[in-house]
């Protein structure tokens, strides 16, 4: 039986509001030990923020990060997944899109997990399948 992405997903990712600070979300990134941190409005998910938008849309601009919200920089077209849908689904979206890792959203686009390149690579076991997994990604 297909693994879904439910079963490999971390669960309850903590994000942050849109309005919230890049200096708020990048302590967040810190203390979570995380490269992407959610941007949520109202619980739903809105964008993406990397440590990368930070380095790129922030300090290379020299933008102030008290006063630049985690909204304005966060990266808002976004790649999903269903937690039922199986890991060869989320394989392919990887693949096709180019992403290391899939928010993965309820039908009412409420955030319950995320979902990363290496989460399903280490499913497949063996080390000939886990690197064909990283390259189609990395391509």
């Amino acid at each position: 039986m297909a693994r879904s992405v439910r079963d490999l997903m971390t669960p309850n990712p903590q994000g942050v509001e849109a309005s919230a600070s890049v200096s708020d979300a990048a302590r967040i990134m810190k203390e979570q030990d995380v490269g992407p941190v959610p941007i949520l409005e109202g619980g739903q998910l809105v964008g993406m923020l990397t440590d990368r938008d930070i380095a790129i849309r922030v300090v290379a601009e020299g933008r102030d990060p008290q006063s630049t919200t985690a909204g304005e920089i966060a990266s808002r077209d976004l790649v999903t997944i269903d937690p039922q849908q199986d890991l060869d689904e989320a394989l392919r979206l990887m693949a096709q899109h180019q992403v290391r890792r899939l928010p993965v959203v309820e039908e009412d686009g409420r955030l319950v997990g995320i979902l990363a390149q290496a989460d399903v690579a280490t499913e497949h076991g063996d080390d000939r399948a886990t690197g064909q997994v990283v390259e189609e990604i990395s391509r």
